[in-house]
């Protein structure tokens, strides 16, 4: 039987990466940070989250990460009732962990189900539904996450989507990763990932190869999301998206 959550639902905002290709913006700001239409990046998501209900917030940090302490402090200050949780990668190990081994680093914190979303992609219409929760914590899904149309610089995309709503790992057609899910806890233990909860050890890696296996074993669903969305991975695109409307 699936075990349903019965704490409020955390979300984890990953803010830890080195933003390479966003130098030399990213030289002395953390990406996340990075303004976006009068915002840091990150608050974006952050305020969509808790006008939703969601109060619980995990952000793991490495590159600067004294600067999204403060940013978080402050954040957390102006939005009572808000609780958030810095797992300090760059602190406790000197490097980022990557996508998966950052989660699991942060997994005493976060419970049964959790949100998973980057703290440097600008989805400013995305929905984080309560009704997404209660029916991916009914579903028995390892993972529920969001694809968007590719954009130009992933034109072969991520993941495919069949007609009853599954990720699919092996396709010709594919979208590309959000990189907006839903996750259960399970995903990020054995026999699907080796790291210790709590990632004493410090492993860094990757979040797609766990996601594919769970794809191949049927346990990854997806939906199609049309709303603006922008991986605000260059000076380039960043320029573009605060000069449209």
């Amino acid at each position: 039987m699936t075990r349903l959550a019965t704490a409020p639902i955390a979300a984890m905002l990953l803010a830890a990466g080195r933003g390479m290709r966003m130098r030399p913006l990213t030289d002395d700001v953390p990406k996340p940070l990075l303004v976006v239409h009068g915002k840091p990046l990150m608050q974006w998501p952050l305020e969509a989250l808790a006008v939703s209900g969601f109060r619980r917030f995990v952000v793991n940090t490495a590159w600067l990460g004294e600067q999204i302490d403060a940013f978080c402090l402050d954040w957390q200050a102006q939005h009572p009732g808000t609780e958030v949780t810095i797992s300090r990668e760059g602190q406790d190990f000197g490097y980022a962990l990557e996508t998966a081994g950052g989660i699991a680093r942060a997994l005493p914190l976060l419970g049964e189900v959790f949100w998973v979303l980057a703290g440097d992609v600008y989805a400013p219409g995305f929905a984080f539904s309560p009704v997404s929760v209660a029916r991916f914590q009914a579903s028995g899904m390892l993972a529920h996450i969001w694809l968007v149309p590719n954009p130009p610089h992933n034109p072969r995309g991520d993941f495919g989507l069949s007609a009853d709503g599954m990720a699919l790992n092996q396709t010709e057609m594919r979208h590309t990763y959000s990189t907006i899910g839903l996750y259960r806890r399970e995903l990020f233990e054995p026999p699907w990932c080796d790291i210790v909860a709590g990632n004493p050890q410090g492993t860094a890696e990757p979040l797609a190869p766990l996601l594919r296996r769970a794809m191949d074993a049927g346990r990854v669903s997806a939906e199609l999301y049309t709303g603006p969305w922008v991986d605000v991975g260059t000076p380039a695109r960043l320029a573009e998206l605060n000069a449209t409307a």
